[in-house]
């Protein structure tokens, strides 16, 4: 198994004329993802490398049965664009575009509590399982099919744990980058929630940053809900308070947002802490041949 995509995952890519649409698209289909359909407004009834493109979502859906959407809209579009998939029927929506107003975001998690459409992101890498689907960013080639699940709210520090991963043998069941903003559509939780309930994954790793309190959260779902191991990092020991590290989420504005009442956090939880990211590798091989 896997979760959130998988070899059924029929993907509609929005934006996909655009100059970083048709980039990513195109290495999605190289992994081997079926990119079904594109949508770009006054371009309908084109094609992009034999993918049709329609002016809408509803259209898209209608003739091709896409279950999933890739959004590369500029930032002041992309909210519409969420919006526009959701009223299409997509249950999945992977947003990578970042410098989404936050008013709008607000907006958009008011409207997709209502529905049924689950959005990962804004400002992510993305979703892939290995072997199967890639939806986002990420680099195919660093990836091997696996037991181990990743969430992480760093794009980059998510392919340096995978690579880590697969240099030391350790295949990844899903990898999820669920985004940097300050209002994201999915959290550690509920990820968390995913891969405890997903039999192929027999360990999760962690990779949190400072700013807000997701990695709390996720100390207290570790605690009284999962049974699998968990390792975690996170980023940000040295960081200066009120000064953002990168992502717009990436400010420590209080104590509970530092690194260091994060890893105590997680720690409580008996999540193993890997105190540098050069050692996730490492740490989650040991921990698997530790539970075997």
């Amino acid at each position: 198994m896997s979760i959130l995509v998988d070899e059924n995952t029929r993907l509609v890519v929005q934006g996909i004329t655009g100059s970083e649409g048709s980039f990513h698209a195109r290495k999605c289909m190289e992994y081997g993802t079926k990119v079904v359909a594109g949508v770009t407004p006054g371009k309908g009834g084109s094609s992009f490398e034999g993918v049709p493109v329609f002016n809408s979502v509803e259209q898209a859906v209608r003739e091709t049965g896409a279950n999933a959407s890739m959004i590369f809209v500029p930032p002041a579009f992309a909210a519409d664009a969420i919006l526009e998939a959701a009223d299409g029927g997509i249950p999945l929506v992977v947003c990578i575009t970042d410098g989404i107003p936050t008013f709008d975001m607000v907006t958009v998690l008011r409207y997709l509590k209502e529905g049924k459409t689950r959005l990962i992101g804004p400002n992510c890498p993305g979703v892939i399982s290995p072997g199967k689907c890639k939806v986002g960013l990420m680099p195919g080639d660093i990836h091997m099919p696996g037991s181990v699940g990743v969430v992480s709210r760093s794009g980059t520090l998510t392919y340096e744990a995978v690579a880590q991963l697969t240099e030391q043998g350790v295949g990844q069941s899903t990898c999820i980058g669920v985004g940097g903003d300050p209002l994201i559509g999915t959290t550690f939780v509920e990820v968390l929630r995913m891969f405890q309930g997903d039999a192929q994954t027999r360990l999760v790793v962690l990779i949190g940053e400072i700013g807000g309190m997701a990695e709390q959260e996720a100390a207290a779902f570790i605690k009284s809900k999962m049974n699998k191991p968990v390792i975690a990092f996170v980023a940000g020991s040295t960081a200066p308070p009120g000064r953002r590290m990168g992502h717009a989420g990436a400010i420590i504005t209080g104590s509970s947002a530092t690194a260091q009442e994060k890893i105590a956090a997680l720690a409580s939880a008996s999540a193993t802490i890997a105190q540098s990211p050069a050692e996730i590798g490492m740490v989650a091989r040991r921990v698997l041949e530790g539970s075997a």
